[in-house]
Order: C-alpha cells, then structure tokens, then sequence
C-alpha cells in the first residue's frame, strides 16, 4: 500500500466497523467487491464492546445472583457469593472472542481492516489518519456506519471516576454502595435493575412522568413497581442542578433534596456526531441531526450510503445489520431494500420488556379505531414456575382484526416478542395469531375458527402491508 499523498483504490470503503459497518463490508466482499473497513476504535463498535453484549453479559450475572437469592422456596440451599471482579473477566473474555470472531471474518472475506479516524476529501476520496501516519483511498461507493456518542449533561459533567457514563459502569472493579441514575430511557432502566440485583441502592432520576415514555404506560407503570419492590427510588419530574464530591442536588415537584452517591451514571441517551468527517466535502444531507437515506440506504450523495444509529428510525444493533445488508446488496446492483414493516425493541430490565409495531396511543394518532386484548402472566402455569406471575402481553389491532402492535412485560418477553414480529411483517389477522397460539397449546380458544385456510391473512397482506418500492 502507497502511504502520503498517493491513494490506495477500492470498490467500496466503510467507515465504522459496528452492526451496521462491518455488515456491509462483508456483505459487499461476499457479492465480490474490493471492500476497505475503517475504524478508529476497536471492531464491533458500541454494540460489541461498550453496549449489548457487556451489558447483556452483566445482566446476565445480576440475574443469576437474583435467582440463587430465590432458590430456598424450591428447596435449594444455594449461596449467592459473587466475585465481582471474576465476573468482569468473563465478560471481557466474552467481548474479546466477539470482537476477534468479526476480525476472522473479515479476514475471511479478503477485507482490509484499516485503524484510524477517517475524513472525506471529496465524494470518492478519503483521508484515514492512522498510528503511523496519514493515508488516501479513492473508492467507488462508501458506506458511512459512525453510529453515536454517549450524550453528557451540563449539571453533571463526566469525571470518569464519580460521574460516570454507561462505558464506565460496564468496567466498574466494584459494585457501588449508592448509585444515582440520571435518565428514564432503556439504558438507565436496564442499568438500574441490573446493579439493583447486584446489591446496590439506586436512586433513579428523572425529568420525564414515566419510565420507557414510548412504550405502554402500563408496562411503564410495573415497571416502576417492580423498581421499587427491589428497593429502587424513582425520582419523577426531577432534574439534577448539581452533582460533586458524592453529593447531588436534585430539584424536583416537592423543591430541592440532596442524595448521596457513591457513582452517578448519566444515561440521558446518545447523540450522533459527525465533527471531523468532512461531509461538508461531499453532498451528503443531514435532517434533523441524522443523514438522510432512501430505502436502499442511499444518501444525497448517489456515490456515499450510510447505515445504523445515523439515519432515522430507533437506535438498535439488529436495524443496523439489516440497513449494512441492504447498502451492501444495493451497491452490487442487487435489487435490495430497507422495507421492513416491524422492528422489535428489547428492554432487558426486570421484568424483561418487548415491544413491536404502534402503541394503543400511537394507533389512535394514526387515526385508527383501536381493539386491544391483555393476558396477565398471572394464569401462565411457565411463569408460576418461575416466580415471575407480575406482567402480561398486550395486542393492539385495528377494528377490522389488523394487528398493528404487540407490547410485552414479563418472563421470557425477548423470545416471546419474535411472534409478534412476525405476525406484523406478515400483515396478520388477530384471528392468525389466534390460531397460531393455539396450535402451540398456550391456549384453549373453542371461539376461534380458521377463515381462509391455514392462515386467514394471507390473501390481505397486500392491503394491510405497505411496501416500499424497489427499482
């Protein structure tokens, strides 16, 4: 490779090798094209190394804790001693194979893998500032993936030591005595019930009337309960106006109250950050702090993609993957798009929270004349089992029987919600997923009857799924 001014050509240079990035480039080398992943950081980006599997991991230990500390009602004597600090390792151990799994499969596919920060220069050029110097490559198609930025706040600014964000909380040696929590989004309420598990006292604060704000203010409701039942504080309509030296002021409905903390994790969300990329160099349009895209993933700039947290629509790993896909396959001259119906959030909090498709609110908004059911987890023999009785499934449908949302609250809520998924993407009947759930034995319904054949909707799908053009 020719290093200074000289550039170095490639079909396709991505930059950012989360999700969405290092989908793309091995998606881009599998249909046959010379692929070129930039990283300033470390493969697998957030997701990978700071985000889902840390966390997930760690959860996952809080929830092993938990059950132990309720194995005597099933007659089992069992010491819940944790080493916190050998749980650290096997997360770290988890990461690393992670992270050297995606470095295989580049290597693989014929991928190069550059470390560095990188800068357009124009739409079909690049800078990459490397550790050993300054390289140029000139492509034919580029897939931006940078994904987001831990979002800070004013009232309290990160030291990295007492005020902390959620990549220091993942790295902590030792579990805090007394966490405060700033935030009421899906990380501050996953950090929350994870350390609460894990023997801290957590003091959630937030500036918001209810937890999780987009989903079911059912769920939001035991979910608040639940908090509280594991000796959480919940702070409404707060704000923090002051946080030093362990001690924070908080002024809420009531006036100002101080709280003591040993660690304060700001998890207010995270911001997309475009400095030092050079999109002035380029055509690329950005809208509202994200980069506009069409359904194949495609910018202004008709040579430049982007893909992930950057573009609209929720910030989550599996959109990533499918949007990389689809700017791959779109580059190749696939006839590929981003035309998903239904994309499922997880919440791995306690109880466990799964949402797809629109919210009772959402639906009437739209317009629709709304039917909704509810099954409390409460007559689930499975749940019973396993001590989580507090939850329940809602569904969301129009009058007409089109499923438009499912919302779930309890055990098992990530598996359960994959039914959902598919129902939605599917354009499902209620009377579908009826008869699907008693094939399965969940339920004994005499009252449905298939209409139809096997599945009642699928003549429907056409009228009650809107599809995105594809070239």
């Amino acid at each position: 490779m020719v290093m200074g001014e000289l550039a170095t050509k490639s079909d396709v240079v991505v930059i950012g090798a989360g999700p969405g990035g290092y989908t793309a480039a091995i998606r881009a080398a599998q249909l046959g094209l010379d692929v070129v992943l930039i990283e300033k950081g470390e493969l697998g980006g957030v997701c990978t190394n700071v985000g889902c599997i840390p966390t997930k991991a760690l959860i996952h230990v809080a929830e092993m804790k938990h059950q132990l500390g309720t194995a005597k009602a099933m007659g089992l004597d069992a010491t819940a001693k944790l080493d916190f600090g050998k749980s650290q390792q096997w997360k770290d151990g988890i990461v690393q194979r992670m992270r050297d799994g995606i470095k295989m499969l580049c290597k693989m596919n014929g991928i190069e893998v550059v470390k560095g920060a990188a800068s357009f220069r124009s739409s079909n050029r690049i800078n990459v500032q490397t550790e050993d110097g300054s390289r140029n490559f000139e492509f034919r198609k580029a897939v931006i993936a940078t994904g987001t930025v831990v979002k800070g706040l004013p009232a309290a600014p990160f030291d990295h030591e007492q005020v902390i964000d959620s990549d220091d909380a993942l790295a902590l040696a030792q579990i805090p005595k007394e966490l405060a929590i700033i935030g009421g989004g899906y990380i501050a309420v996953e950090m929350a019930c994870m350390f609460l598990r894990l023997g801290s006292k957590v003091t959630i604060i937030y500036r918001g009337e209810r937890l999780l704000k987009t989903m079911e203010p059912e769920i939001s409701n035991l979910l608040a309960k639940k908090i509280k039942e594991l000796g959480g504080e919940v702070l409404f309509k707060s704000d923090v106006v002051s946080a030093k030296d362990g001690k924070a002021v908080v002024k809420g409905p009531g006036g100002e109250k101080a709280i003591e903390f040993d660690k304060m994790l700001v998890a207010v969300g995270r911001e997309v950050s475009f400095e030092r990329l050079g999109l002035d160099n380029t055509k690329v349009k950005v809208e509202k702090d994200r980069i506009a895209v069409d359904h194949q993933m495609t910018t202004s700039d008709q040579d430049i993609s982007a893909v992930g947290d950057i573009v609209p629509g929720p910030q989550l790993a599996h959109k990533a993957f499918r949007e990389g896909k689809v700017a791959a396959e779109a580059i190749a001259g696939q006839k590929s798009a981003f035309d998903n119906v239904a994309i499922p959030m997880v919440v791995f909090s306690y109880p466990e929270i799964a949402s797809v498709g629109l919210t009772e609110e959402q639906a009437k908004a739209e317009g629709h004349r709304v039917l909704t059911g509810k099954m409390n987890f409460s007559v689930s023999g499975k749940a019973r089992i396993l001590g989580q009785v507090e939850g329940f499934v809602k569904v969301v449908a129009d009058e007409s029987g089109v499923l438009l949302g499912m919302h779930i609250i309890g055990p098992g809520a990530e598996d359960l919600i994959a039914e959902g998924t598919l129902a939605l993407e599917m354009g499902a009947m209620l009377e579908d997923v009826a008869v699907l759930t008693l094939a399965r034995g969940e339920r004994d319904t005499p009252s449905v009857r298939r209409k139809g054949g096997v599945c009642a909707s699928r003549h429907r799908i056409g009228q009650s799924r809107q599809k995105l053009p594809v070239p």
